[in-house]
């Protein structure tokens, strides 16, 4: 990482790949800020390089994509280099992890976490899924060429790193619940140093090539976080599940695709006003007999799942999610005993850790991330219409699971939308 270091390409390449043809992946764009210039380099390097330019202005991280790149590297017997933001980087990674090999990044803007990370986050047959694949060998990052991306790019990458605040205090949950416990080497390599990478949002939003390459790094040091963990735990949870959702159902405002940050953006900012509203309720009181006496079967579940993702692009995704993460009345127990014997630790840990809804509210206004859904074009009945599918769209466990466990779902979901709430329906910004 530094400023001008396009240069050095050719030399990581051959040390890497000796002998091997590169392909250059782009897209329009990107080879214009720094493709054809890597493609320069290695030819005046005398190594045999190819292109393969993405034919579409407007994409997102879908599989046809992926076959299209794998296509073209097996073809020329090449190897990799891509050259563009996350959506590039994904369809390299995946279709490089498919032919057996790896793969060279340069990222053009601090968009995304997912440069350094295991796994690729890809649409196939219209879901949104994270398929396990390896980060790659080696990323030459040119500060000069990232600072100088649209600022929408870095404000989304600011928020995409931002939203590992409330998935921080998700994991928190989860390991009380023993699903997932914490894994200390993901978990210190990013949040130890979360608040610094986040500390100059004026910075940012500036271009500043030291603010850049801050962003960059917490960006990169969560891709390393998540090849420790070898999944997207310490870098997502509920917050990405609003993105996953606008992005199967094509989401557009005033005809453009949204950016993953920019949706991820009112995702972390839903899931800030929970843990608020979460923070001020009372789990040291609860009737856990009661409530375990309440929890649905699995049929009864099954049956909800349907109904809610009835006419959905894949009805059946909350019915195969809730099969594999149900837990019966005895882990109920187990769960909410825990809660209730933990809870004013366990409150004061959540409160340490999330930012206060109106202080990532104040980050995004300042950096020039959306800070209201209308500002990506979702009304706030839109967004509380996609509260109960988050819950549902993934295995991992998270806050709405255990404010269902806990009775407190429908309460919980009040205090956000409801009057004087951080999404406060009647208080609806138009677009």
């Amino acid at each position: 990482m530094g400023e001008g270091c396009l240069s050095r390409v050719p030399a990581v390449f051959a040390a890497l790949f000796p002998g091997r043809m590169a392909m250059v992946v782009a897209d329009v764009n990107t080879w214009r800020v720094a493709g054809a210039e890597v493609y320069r380099h290695l030819l005046d390097a005398g190594i045999e390089t190819g292109v393969f330019l993405i034919p579409d202005r407007e994409f997102h991280a879908e599989w046809k994509y992926v076959e299209m790149v794998e296509a073209a590297v097996k073809g020329a017997g090449a190897v990799a280099v891509a050259v563009g933001s996350g959506v590039i980087n994904d369809l390299c990674k995946l279709s490089s992890a498919h032919l057996g090999q790896s793969y060279i990044c340069v990222p053009t803007a601090a968009s995304v976490d997912g440069y350094s990370s295991f796994g690729a986050s890809i649409s196939y047959e219209g879901v949104k899924q994270t398929f396990d694949c390896p980060a790659p060998v080696a990323i030459v990052a040119d500060i000069r060429v990232i600072a100088q991306a649209p600022k929408e790019m870095t404000a989304a990458g600011y928020a995409d790193l931002a939203a590992k605040i409330p998935a921080g205090a998700e994991w928190m949950i989860a390991d009380l619940f023993g699903t997932e416990p914490l894994i200390p080497d993901a978990w210190h390599v990013l949040q130890d140093v979360l608040d610094e990478m986040l500390s100059d949002p004026e910075g940012v939003a500036a271009g500043e090539p030291s603010a850049i390459a801050a962003l960059f790094e917490g960006l990169t040091l969560s891709g390393f976080a998540m090849q420790a963990a070898r999944s997207s735990r310490p870098a997502s949870c509920t917050d990405h599940l609003f993105s996953h959702y606008l992005d199967m159902t094509h989401h557009r405002f005033r005809g453009k695709l949204q950016s993953h940050g920019f949706q991820v953006a009112v995702g972390t900012l839903t899931m800030c006003a929970f843990f608020d509203a979460f923070c001020e309720m009372d789990l040291g009181g609860i009737d856990v007999e009661a409530l375990v006496a309440a929890w649905p079967t699995l049929e009864q579940e099954h049956e909800r799942a349907l109904k809610l993702f009835d006419g959905f692009v894949d009805p059946k995704l909350g019915y195969n999610v809730i099969t594999q993460k149900y837990q019966g009345p005895d882990d109920v127990r187990r769960e909410l005993s825990s809660v209730k014997a933990h809870w004013p630790e366990l409150r004061d840990r959540l409160r340490a850790q999330v930012y206060p809804f109106r202080k990532m509210k104040h980050l995004f206004e300042t950096v020039g991330a959306p800070s209201d859904p209308s500002q990506i074009g979702v009304t706030r009945a839109q967004l509380k219409d996609m509260v109960p599918k988050t819950q549902l769209m993934r295995w991992r466990i998270n806050l709405l699971d255990l404010s269902l466990r806990a009775g407190i779902y429908d309460a919980l979901v009040a205090a956000v939308f409801g009057p004087g709430g951080a999404w406060d329906l009647t208080d609806e910004k138009s677009f």
